[in-house]
């Protein structure tokens, strides 16, 4: 796994420290998750973009109500996304010199 330094604002660097703290997870898995987020949105966006324009140039208007209506509920569904919880992983660690039989 590559290592990524990144500068960030001291208002939004304790936003995610306070959102580490709530969710029992490291500020760096928070953060890859909503880079992670942010790559595949703008990537959907950009492919339903290239639908909607390549249906302008052949001028069908239904292709063009599909991709419109395609954006709307992927972004309504993002959106949900976005706002769920995010339960803690558990963590589980056998005890030293401790054995079950």
């Amino acid at each position: 796994m590559s290592l990524v330094s990144i500068r960030l604002p001291d208002d939004l660097e304790a936003q995610l420290a306070r959102e580490a703290a709530r969710a029992q997870r490291p500020k760096s898995e928070i953060a890859r998750d909503a880079i992670a987020d942010y790559l595949e949105r703008i990537e959907r966006e950009r492919f339903l973009s290239e639908i909607a324009r390549a249906a302008r140039e052949r001028g069908h208007a239904e292709a063009l109500a599909v991709a419109s209506e395609a954006l709307y509920t992927d972004n309504e569904a993002l959106a949900a996304s976005e706002h769920a919880v995010h339960e803690p992983k558990p963590r589980y660690r056998a005890r030293k010199g401790s054995t079950r039989t």
